[in-house]
């Protein structure tokens, strides 16, 4: 009897487990240069405490359109950060999503002052300068499926550039503080589609938007030529296609505008801070540093 007690208890443990690893999200792709680093026990590291715990705190909110920005402490030891949660998914799977972010990009970035982790349901990044409503192209990420295709490759590329250029004019025509997301699928064969997604963070104006967008929609001969799937990740915008359908499109609608970026008061100050460097960087199939 014991035994099999014990037996049922060791299942639902195994289940659990099992059940909260399927929760993870999906890891892509992270970069933190060792360039600027800090000391444990420094301000820096105290605002960044700070900063990725107002991220985590605020993740949970319905009101904030799956993208959220704050700052913490003040210059030279201030932190600007920031995530931004894909368009389509719950407000469940955002807060989950940052959450493991806040605590993965530590692990992976501990005395880094400029980091940036990208999973499949959001990304999360912070710096020592402010990086608010500002374009990033300096980091590109490549993802693409080891896979051709072998129906019209020619009109295929043509079809995933048109498409995605598209969609990117309807992300960054979306009003101040809404998502700049959008979806599309389109016919390739009698049989199969093709499915498109874009995203800017809401924090771009339309220009800026579109700019980021136009630059990642250029690397896509670099990338994925005539590749079943691929995307292009930058700091401040992305895109993907794939011929299965990857998004929830019933759930792209918008949402009210995030608020505005709060200054969160600095902690008690610490000894004066001094640098040493890491290498601390992952490529998923190819980073590019411009």
């Amino acid at each position: 009897m014991d035994s099999l007690k014990f037996s049922t208890v060791l299942l639902s443990l195994l289940s659990l487990a099992i059940i909260t690893q399927a929760q993870d999200p999906t890891f892509l792709s992270y970069y933190c240069p060792n360039t600027t680093t800090f000391t444990r026990d420094s301000t820096y590291q105290a605002n960044l405490n700070l900063l990725l715990s107002s991220l985590s705190s605020n993740a949970t909110r319905n009101n904030i359109n799956g993208f959220y920005n704050v700052s913490a402490g003040q210059d030279p030891d201030a932190v600007y950060g920031m995530f931004l949660c894909r368009g389509d998914v719950s407000n469940s799977v955002c807060r989950n999503c940052v959450n493991f972010a806040a605590k993965d990009v530590l692990e992976r970035c501990p005395i880094e002052k400029v980091a940036m982790i990208w999973f499949d349901e959001c990304e999360l990044r912070y710096s020592n300068r402010n990086i608010f409503s500002t374009v990033d192209q300096d980091i590109t990420i490549f993802m693409m499926s080891p896979n051709n295709v072998t129906v019209q490759p020619d009109r295929f590329n043509q079809l995933v550039e048109t498409t995605i250029n598209d969609i990117a004019a309807r992300a960054e025509s979306a009003p101040s503080g809404a998502k700049k997301f959008a979806v599309q699928q389109v016919n390739y064969t009698g049989i199969q589609k093709l499915y498109t997604l874009v995203q800017c963070t809401p924090d771009l104006s339309t220009p800026d938007c579109s700019r980021c967008l136009q630059g990642a929609i250029s690397k896509l001969g670099n990338c994925c030529n005539r590749k079943q799937g691929g995307r292009v990740l930058f700091a401040s915008c992305n895109f993907r296609y794939e011929l299965y359908e990857f998004y929830n499109a019933t759930a792209a609608a918008e949402a009210a505008p995030p608020p505005p970026p709060v200054a969160l008061s600095p902690p008690p100050t610490s000894g004066p801070e001094t640098r040493k460097g890491k290498v601390d960087n992952a490529l998923f199939n190819c980073l590019v540093v411009i």
